[in-house]
């Protein structure tokens, strides 16, 4: 019994796994890692306090660049020191993030930004405290190393949940696994967090265009309606604003495959802006925007017009409160909106009229008016497009 004993404690308190053999991007992103490392350890040799910088990600340090029709973040940078009381724990908790994903791609596994979260977190020698409260604190972290070693947090080997789903004439290969998108079932290929090319890559294409629409609701009604099948498209949706990553996937499918990408999005504030995050990328993670943003991505609808242009009913209208005007105001107000007089006409639009309306509003006239003649109608007449 002793012996048996023996066995399950040693199993029990096994260390990591065994190193694999880095190559391509996993062993460019682990050098980038160590070097974060050494930088820190040299200047604690030469009696210096461990310091790095760290790009600042806010809206002051964010710019427009209307040439390339993105936002990028700026050159202000903010340093996290190790011998500033003020900056120790956020310093502690940088490095301890780091060498956590240095564990994981030294590995070849991944782990979810919530699994890495609990990795990460114990009780710190000699005192009370935790290295991490919640995961309000690791999440930020996370984004930092991201920005400060130029580094996609799936290249950190880090997911997060599937948010978003395809469907259409596209054969995928997903972790070697041959995919026919047009024969997933009702719920679609589930976009996975992780779709860099040495994960997915796109074997058989004969969409002519992306569909992305907001919910999956909406993106039920076109699957049960066979649109993809009937138009030759790609349907895609982001459950509200898309995850990162649905939103890199649309860009490699417009750069990769050259296709056009259409947004069919509500006719509200949050619909304005969900346009604008894929089509310029965000402020948050303005640092990716070369690799996710979708310059040439194209709002067809809902529109402020589209209320007498499609001789809706009263029963569609939703009232705007304050909050929708005050954002409103703000989205008229960005540099990638300000100055666009259609932009500014659709919003103004909205505003006057008084009320906002969602894509499923079109079932107001009938069940498929959305797919049969709505969408349609809009593909065919591109005067009604918002750029």
């Amino acid at each position: 019994m002793a012996k048996k004993a023996s066995k399950t404690k040693k199993a029990a308190g096994a260390g990591p796994s065994k190193p694999v053999k880095l190559s391509g991007k996993a062993a460019v992103t682990a050098k980038k890692i160590e070097g974060m490392a050494e930088s820190i350890a040299a200047a604690a040799l030469k009696k210096r306090s461990p310091a790095f910088s760290i790009p600042l990600r806010a809206l002051s340090n964010v710019r427009f660049d209307p040439k390339k029709a993105i936002i990028e973040m700026g050159n202000s940078k903010q340093s996290r020191e190790f011998f500033d009381l003020s900056m120790a724990r956020k310093f502690m908790q940088t490095i301890l993030i780091a060498s956590k994903f240095k564990q994981l791609i030294s590995e070849g596994k991944t782990a979810s930004i919530r699994q890495l979260y609990y990795l990460s977190k114990h009780d710190v020698a000699g005192t009370k405290e935790k290295t991490f409260n919640d995961q309000d604190e690791s999440d930020p972290i996370i984004e930092d190393i991201e920005v400060t070693i130029d580094a996609l947090r799936e290249e950190l080997h880090v997911y997060a949940d599937n948010r978003g789903n395809l469907a259409g004439p596209i054969t995928l290969v997903d972790e070697g696994n041959e995919l026919d998108c047009m024969r997933m079932g009702s719920a679609g290929y589930a976009v996975p967090s992780i779709v860099e090319p040495d994960v997915i890559q796109f074997k058989r294409c004969s969409a002519k265009f992306v569909l992305h629409v907001e919910k999956g609701t909406v993106w039920r009604r076109f699957y049960e309606d066979r649109f993809h099948e009937k138009h030759q498209c790609i349907l895609t949706h982001g459950q509200g604003q898309p995850a990162r990553g649905m939103r890199r996937l649309l860009r490699r499918l417009r750069d990769e495959l050259k296709l056009p990408i259409y947004c069919l999005l509500d006719n509200d504030p949050w619909g304005y802006y969900i346009y604008s995050v894929i089509k310029q990328g965000s402020i948050n993670l303005a640092y990716e925007s070369n690799r996710m943003a979708v310059p040439d991505a194209k709002f067809i609808g809902v529109s402020s017009f589209d209320y007498e242009r499609c001789n809706l009913s009263d029963d569609v209208k939703i009232g705007l409160d304050a909050t929708d005007i005050k954002r409103a105001k703000q989205i008229l107000a960005y540099p990638w909106f300000k100055g666009k007089k259609h932009w500014e006409r659709e919003i103004n639009k909205m505003m006057s009229n008084g009320f906002k309306m969602e894509v499923e509003a079109m079932s107001n006239k009938r069940l498929t008016y959305l797919t049969d003649e709505y969408v349609p109608m809009k593909l065919a007449d591109k005067r009604q497009w918002l750029d």
